[in-house]
Parts: structure tokens; sequence; C-alpha cells
């Protein structure tokens, strides 16, 4: 189990990622600041990658749940 400082350092950085991610349309950020983690802390790389990874499968999650909340809506009869 990792130092809990390092998760929240971790976590921290994850949650700015994506932020960021979202602002300049670039999907595979997360990816460039891995490998500049894992260059100096591989500790911080792998901490930071899990954050990473379970904030966008959550994502991943919550638009399959819209789209198929959507679609079932769409499939119902409309009231005249």
């Amino acid at each position: 189990m990792s130092d809990p400082v390092v998760i929240e350092m971790a976590n921290k950085l994850a949650e700015d990622c994506l932020s960021v991610q979202a602002k300049i349309g670039d999907d595979r950020l997360f990816m460039k600041v891995g490998e500049v983690l894992g260059a100096s802390s591989q500790t911080l790389e792998e901490a930071f990658l899990t954050a990473i990874r379970t904030r966008m499968a959550e994502l991943q999650g919550r638009a399959f749940l819209k789209k198929t909340l959507l679609d079932h809506e769409a499939k119902k009869p409309k009231p005249e």
C-alpha cells in the first residue's frame, strides 16, 4: 500500500490533469504526465495512473448510464 501522502498527491494531480485534458482536448495527456512522473518517481506514477484510470472509468460508466436511460425514454410511447 502506498503512502497516504502519495495517494493524496496522485488524486489531486489526476483531478487537475483531467481538467486540463478537457480544456485542451487531449485525451492522452495523462500518458504524458505519467511519463514525466515516471522519470523521477515510479511510485507516484503508478498511483497517478491508477487515480486517472478509475476516474476515467467512472466517467465512462456515467456516460453509459445516461445513454441507456435516454435510449429507454426514447422508446416509451409519447402521450398524445
